[in-house]
């Protein structure tokens, strides 16, 4: 991300809560920094938009600066997942902007973008945790997460608990969740009646490789 861009975004960050991921923001946010709309327009052809796409990675980039810090060798796997998850939604900030970004991507024609953004953020926990895979997992580890974080979103947008207690519950039931599958495929591939068929699919899976260009540090 260009330094301007990171500079436009941070800045239109005080901005959203009342006027949305709109033009005035856009300006307001050239205003603040001194920079040029012309300048802005360079680096941001779509406005608000393209600044609302850049707090987003933003976000994803404080949240690799946690992980990379933190101490998670104590904790079971599924646990740095909750955890990672919990620190990104923290790492988001104001829930207002948040639920205005939400609104913007929800549009039909920003929706592939929002979803992209969701899967970047999956990319960055899987990454930072250590993920290894280059087949059909890495797609489908990060499809997972993606709608695991997407809705812990929504979630978090609602809750009202102190310490976003009750967030916490629900992304720990929807990863125990996720767990549960595994280890349901796990018992399938040791089933003598659905071997046969795991090992086809396993087969398949290793078949499908994994993007060689993976998210940016």
């Amino acid at each position: 991300m260009h330094e301007i861009t990171a500079r436009l975004a941070r800045a239109a960050l005080p901005h959203v809560p009342f006027d949305g991921w709109s033009q005035e923001t856009f300006r307001a946010a050239c205003a603040d920094t001194g920079i040029s709309e012309s300048l802005a327009r360079v680096h941001c052809p779509r406005g608000a938009v393209d600044l609302a796409v850049a707090a987003h990675a933003l976000g994803d980039a404080e949240l690799r600066t946690r992980l990379a810090t933190a101490d998670l060798t104590g904790l079971r796997f599924r646990d740095r997942v909750v955890h990672a998850i919990l620190q990104r939604l923290d790492a988001a900030g104001d829930r207002e902007v948040v639920r205005r970004a939400s609104s913007l991507f929800a549009l039909p024609h920003h929706a592939a973008e929002g979803a992209a953004a969701i899967w970047q953020t999956a990319d960055t926990i899987w990454t930072a945790l250590g993920d290894t895979s280059d087949d059909l997992n890495w797609y489908s580890k990060r499809a997972i997460l993606s709608g695991v974080y997407g809705a812990a979103v929504l979630y978090w947008l609602g809750d009202d608990t102190p310490d976003a207690a009750a967030t916490r519950d629900f992304v720990e039931r929807r990863i125990a969740d996720v767990m549960a599958i595994e280890e349901t495929k796990a018992k399938l591939r040791q089933n003598p009646l659905t071997r046969p068929l795991m090992a086809l699919q396993a087969r398949v899976a290793a078949s499908i490789k994994a993007p060689r260009t993976k998210a940016p540090a």
